[in-house]
């Protein structure tokens, strides 16, 4: 059963590549593995989900240079670094700059497993995240024009005399309006549009 979530694998040493990516495979991962920073950059799309297992030392592009790049374009790829021994100050800097966390090769198959599947839940996290956003957008794009300015006001904490007087409509038509925007979006009240809008927001 794969795992949700893609990793993607970047080392220079092939039988590290080799032996990491048969550990993943073996496990459940998708696993793609690329043997530089330039392969892994020109191929993998920056606003991929999944988590990208970075060695800090290689030929041309290292590490850190791949995950500077994907800084530069808010990727959401989570980073774990691979790193040798003289190498864990520069992974630990990266770390304070948003890596997800470092190994020190050789690592321990268990490990690298306990992180990976701590990056995956991330992963899912998000994914999920954005999931809840988009079917509250769904929900927002069914209310019409005047539900929406009635909404508006509801959120602001305007009473239904004081919205009819707005909008210059009867106290009836508030609610009855009210009412049709808190079935739309599938809430029972005020303070539960509220927070489903409040963590769209965030």
């Amino acid at each position: 059963m794969h795992k949700p979530g893609h990793v993607y694998l970047v080392d220079d040493d092939a039988a590290v590549r080799d032996a990491l990516g048969l550990l993943l495979l073996s496990h459940g991962y998708m696993v793609r593995s690329f043997e530089s920073g330039e392969q892994f950059l020109a191929e993998v799309d920056a606003g991929s989900d999944g988590v990208a297992i970075l060695d800090v030392r290689m030929p041309g592009l290292s590490g850190l240079d791949v995950f500077d790049q994907l800084r530069a374009v808010d990727s959401e790829l989570i980073v774990l670094f691979l790193s040798g021994h003289g190498d864990i100050p520069m992974a630990v800097q990266a770390i304070k700059q948003g890596a997800f966390d470092f190994l020190e090769k050789p690592c321990a198959e268990q490990q690298l497993l306990d992180k990976l599947d701590d990056a995956l839940e991330v992963v899912r996290g998000r994914s999920q995240s954005r999931q809840g956003q988009q079917a509250v957008d769904k929900r927002l794009a069914t209310l019409t024009q005047r539900e929406r300015e009635v909404m508006d006001r509801v959120l602001a904490g305007k009473l239904n005399k004081q919205i009819a007087d707005d909008l210059n409509i009867t106290i009836r038509t508030i609610e009855v309006h009210r009412a049709k925007v808190f079935a739309k979006m599938g809430v029972r009240s005020a303070v539960d549009l509220a927070q489903m809008l409040a963590g769209k927001a965030a």
